[in-house]
């Protein structure tokens, strides 16, 4: 059991962190960011890229096309369980 405890005290250490980009920045508070990873393929060996989208909960705003970093908290809302922890690049206008 005390690998268990320190495993889970491991992770709530070290949440997960994403880099993505913003897709959409239309809901007070929140964005979607889309996160593309690369997978090789099981049989073919070419790389693929996957994607997903997580809504993020951000105080100040910031715009579409901007590179964020989101990390995994508690659930905020429905459907929102990642902060925005800082901009990394920001959008050419």
């Amino acid at each position: 059991m005390n690998a268990e405890a320190n495993t889970e005290a491991t992770r709530e250490s070290f949440p997960r962190t994403l880099a993505g980009r913003v897709v959409s920045n239309k809901m007070q508070k929140t964005v979607t960011v889309l996160v593309e990873r690369k997978v090789k393929h099981p049989i073919y060996g070419k790389y693929m890229v996957r994607s997903k989208k997580y809504h993020a909960h951000i105080e100040e705003p910031c715009n579409e096309g901007d590179t964020v970093e989101i990390r995994e908290s508690r659930p905020i809302s429905k459907t929102k369980s990642w902060i925005v922890t800082r901009v990394l690049t920001h959008a050419k206008v």
